[in-house]
Parts: structure tokens; C-alpha cells; sequence
């Protein structure tokens, strides 16, 4: 038996052996649930942990992020792993004894459990000591769509903390339970919104020629906006372009003054997504000139693509085929058109962003994320443990 494999037989039995405790955990933080830029009382939590196990926790990076951190030998090596901690608006549904006890507010994307995980890992790891570097633990507020990353970088997450490589772990419905995913390159899409305002001259429906209608000019926007994807980009290059509101008029015999549309565009290209920007706002506003309208492109971006690099995603594969086998894991997955800010931690450090199944049944893990009934899997959270201390013990790899 190797040495890699007897520790990471280690780290399974040690992490299935406190799984119990740390269930527990998680669901205290379920039944707790806090918006971005809000979770003062999960922060505590866990930083106040990590304080008693020896990590320098530093507070208040990007409101209410910390990093938590342990330097062992003098190895010159960093690493940051970050997990989030913030919950969705959204009021719970699921019939389970640890639902959400605050009304509108609920974990409906698992942050919950990838901040036990990282916190189940801490404490094996610093209980054992067996690394050689420099440890960054990264529990980040606000990743549901408030730029919480880009947040605690502004306030000088990497000038302060400096990583040599970065990596991040979420909880995937339909994939078997505790099954890990990866893919190098293009992992997530970017997000961008924009909002389209069109302005015309409102007027009495039953006389069309003394206005000039918005709505109609909207309708044909909608559909000209469809040829972004099918004749303006590679078709290699996926690119997604929906109009999620349409919004003109209260009454039926009355030509509205204005019309409002709201985009939605995710791309898997950095160079794609931008063609999409252009050709969009190209084709707003010569659409509204053809209808005699004024146009208004307010095009906002959001998420940058989220893309792995090559060796620390090689690096992690081997990490998981050390700890779970060529079962456990899946070699390549697809990309997923969702966007992630941990793509603007990947935009400054090479890294990877990795997949970990959360079940394929429906009442066991299964419920997509999102959703007012989704439940984070417990059943995960020895595995990812495990897999943070097989991952921290090999990058930062202890001599002898």
C-alpha cells in the first residue's frame, strides 16, 4: 500500500467517524439561513471554531468573509480553498426537521454544506498537522449575484493573502451521491443582464397611426434577438440569449409610452460573449430606429467565465482518484450554462472548480438547486471533507 493510500484511507475513517457531529452542524446552519452580505451569525460560527483549532482568522474581508489560515514548516507554497456562505430569498418548502426557521430565507443552493465540508476538513487538518505551506481558508459572503468574490478581492484577498492556486467545490443534483466531476477550460458561463428600454408615443389603441408603439417594436426585438445564437455565433461556442420580461401597457385600448425588456446572456467563450454584447446592442437600437423609437441599452456584466486551468485541474483529478477511485469520479463532465463568481478568483488565480454529486433521487439529493424543496445531502459531507484534507496533505505535500 502507498503512502497516499493509507492517509487517504485515514482521512475517510477519521471524517466518517465525526460525520455525525458534523450533520449536526449543518443543519444548525440550515435552520439559520442568511442573505449575501448578511451571514454575521454563520461567519461566528465557523470563525470562532477555527480560532480554537489554531487558524489566524481575519474578519471582515468583503463585509462579513474571512480567511482563515495555518503556516506549517517552511515550505514557500500557498494554497486557498474557498467555500460561501450565503443563502437564497426564497421560502422553503421541503417538510424536513431542520427547515429554515427564518420566513423568505432559505439554502437553496447547498452553501450550507460546502461550508461544513471546508469546516470538517479544518479540523482534521489542523488536529494532524501533516502539511508543509501555507493554508488559506477562504469562506466567502454574498456569492448569489452580489460579486462577493470580487468584493473580498478589492479589499485585498490575494495582495494579503497570496495563493499559488485556488480551488472550490459545489454540490450537483443528479449526480451520484458524493461523486466527483471536473473539467479543465470553460466550466461555467458567464452572466450578464440587460435592460432594454424602449420609448415611443403613447396614444388610444383603436388610432395606431397617431403613436408610435413600443410594443410592437419590442415583439420584433424579442425574436430578431434569437439570430444572436443562430447566425452571429460559433456554433461551438455556446451562447444563450433569453428574454426573461416583457413588460408594456395596462390596458387593452391604450398604446403605451414605454416597453421594457430584461436579458438574460450566458456564454461559454470570452470572446463570444463579448460578440453577443456587441451584436445585441447593435441590434436594439437599429430595430427601434427602424420603428421610430428611442432606445435605451443598460447592459450589465456580471460573472466572467469560469475557467479551470490545466494543472490544477490534473492535480485535483489525481487527488480524487487517490481518495475515491476512477468510480467515484467522472474524468470530464460537461460544462454548465449557471455562472459562478469563484470565476473572478479564477480570472487572478490558476485553479479549479469541481462538481460533487449530491444524488440522483428526488427525495435524497436529487431536487435541483434553486428550487423551494432542494435539501443539501448529508451524506456528502464526509466525503468532501475528506477530499479538502487529501487535497490540503498533497499540494502541501510534508517532507519525510
Amino acid at each position: 500500500m502507498t503512502d497516499t493510500a493509507h492517509d487517504t484511507r485515514e482521512v475517510r475513517d477519521w471524517a466518517e467517524a465525526h460525520a455525525g457531529t458534523y450533520t449536526a452542524v449543518r443543519r444548525q446552519i440550515h435552520r439559520h439561513p442568511e442573505l449575501g452580505f448578511e451571514e454575521f451569525q454563520t461567519s461566528a460560527l465557523v470563525a470562532d471554531r477555527l480560532e480554537a483549532w489554531g487558524y489566524q482568522v481575519d474578519r471582515g474581508i468583503g463585509g462579513t468573509g474571512f480567511v482563515a489560515q495555518l503556516k506549517l514548516g517552511d515550505s514557500p507554497r500557498r494554497l486557498g480553498i474557498r467555500a460561501e456562505m450565503d443563502a437564497l430569498p426564497m421560502t422553503e418548502l421541503a417538510q424536513i426537521p431542520h427547515a429554515s426557521q427564518r420566513p423568505g430565507v432559505m439554502h437553496a443552493c447547498g452553501h450550507d454544506g460546502h461550508t461544513t465540508m471546508l469546516l470538517f476538513a479544518a479540523q482534521y487538518i489542523a488536529e494532524q498537522r501533516r502539511f508543509d505551506g501555507t493554508l488559506n481558508l477562504i469562506f466567502q459572503p454574498a456569492e448569489e449575484g452580489l460579486n462577493g468574490a470580487s468584493r473580498m478581492m478589492q479589499e485585498g484577498l490575494f495582495t494579503r493573502y497570496p495563493c499559488d492556486a485556488v480551488f472550490a467545490m459545489h454540490n450537483m443534483p443528479g449526480l451520484p451521491a458524493g461523486q466527483l466531476l471536473f473539467r479543465e477550460g470553460a466550466q461555467m458561463a458567464s452572466g450578464d443582464t440587460v435592460v432594454i428600454t424602449l420609448t415611443g408615443r403613447g396614444g388610444h389603441g383603436a388610432m395606431p397611426h397617431l403613436a408610435t408603439d413600443p410594443t410592437v417594436a419590442a415583439a420584433s426585438i424579442v425574436m430578431a434577438l434569437q439570430t444572436v445564437v443562430s447566425r452571429n455565433t460559433d456554433p461551438l461556442h455556446a451562447v444563450v440569449v433569453t428574454v426573461g420580461v416583457l413588460q408594456a401597457g395596462t390596458a387593452s385600448n391604450v398604446i403605451p409610452e414605454t416597453a421594457l425588456l430584461k436579458l438574460t446572456v450566458r456564454a461559454l467563450d470570452r470572446d463570444a460573449r463579448d460578440l453577443a454584447e456587441a451584436r445585441i446592442r447593435a441590434l436594439v437600437h437599429a430595430q427601434a430606429q427602424s420603428f421610430g423609437l428611442e432606445a435605451e441599452v443598460d447592459y450589465q456584466r456580471g460573472y466572467p467565465v469560469l475557467v479551470n486551468t490545466p494543472s490544477e485541474t490534473a492535480f485535483a483529478r489525481t487527488v480524487a482518484r487517490n481518495l475515491v477511485g476512477p468510480q467515484g469520479m467522472v474524468e470530464t463532465g460537461p460544462p454548465v450554462m449557471a455562472s459562478e463568481d469563484f470565476a473572478f478568483m479564477l480570472d487572478e488565480v490558476p485553479g479549479c472548480y469541481f462538481f460533487i454529486g449530491n444524488g440522483t433521487h428526488i427525495r435524497e439529493g436529487g431536487c435541483s438547486v434553486h428550487n423551494p424543496h432542494y435539501d443539501f445531502n448529508d451524506h456528502l459531507l464526509p466525503v468532501g471533507a475528506a477530499y479538502w484534507a487529501s487535497l490540503v496533505e498533497q499540494y502541501l505535500p510534508k517532507a519525510g
